[in-house]
């Protein structure tokens, strides 16, 4: 079995229990949910105050019947289940958000590249002349200058009037 601790501080306001307490972690963590400052983002440790724009629903907010054993509760269970639509820390979300796309994928039997070589897969592509298959790096290079030739072309076929009307 795998135990981890961490060290945090928790700090009780003098109206405690009708105003929440703070959770900030001491040692450095890296997740959604927690501020780079070590501070926790979860909805029970908001101020039990009606606010439209949070996207939290009041009964998630602080309540006086919230104890150290339910902040607790919540801080772990905030550490296994990260809420990555609402992030503390952007770039920690971002991450578990794309790891757990990977994870996804790898069950759907496909694999996804991460570093630049895997991208860039050589493909066989065949040749009209009959002659042995040719390897290329990268099949878009030689169609860009051609890309390029068709949209100028292209444009020379449209007006620069576009406003609809015959008469110019």
């Amino acid at each position: 079995m795998l135990f981890f601790l961490f060290q945090a501080h928790i700090k009780f306001p003098m109206d405690y229990p009708y105003s929440p307490p703070t959770f900030r972690f001491l040692t450095k963590m890296w997740h959604p949910n927690i501020y780079e400052n070590g501070d926790v983002c979860i909805s029970i440790l908001h101020p039990p105050v009606d606010d439209p724009q949070s996207g939290e629903l009041p009964s998630e907010r602080w309540n006086p019947t919230q104890n150290v054993r339910t902040i607790l509760l919540s801080v772990i269970s905030l550490l296994n289940e990260p809420n990555t639509f609402s992030p503390a820390n952007v770039d920690a979300s971002v991450m578990k958000q794309v790891q757990a796309t990977k994870a996804e994928a790898e069950k759907d039997g496909v694999k996804v590249p991460t570093t630049l070589a895997e991208y860039c897969i050589k493909t066989k592509v065949p040749s009209n002349d009959n002659s042995s298959d040719l390897l290329y790096d990268d099949l878009y290079d030689d169609d860009i200058d051609d890309e390029d030739e068709e949209e100028e072309e292209d444009a020379d076929c449209y007006d620069d009037d576009d406003s609809g009307n015959e008469e110019s």
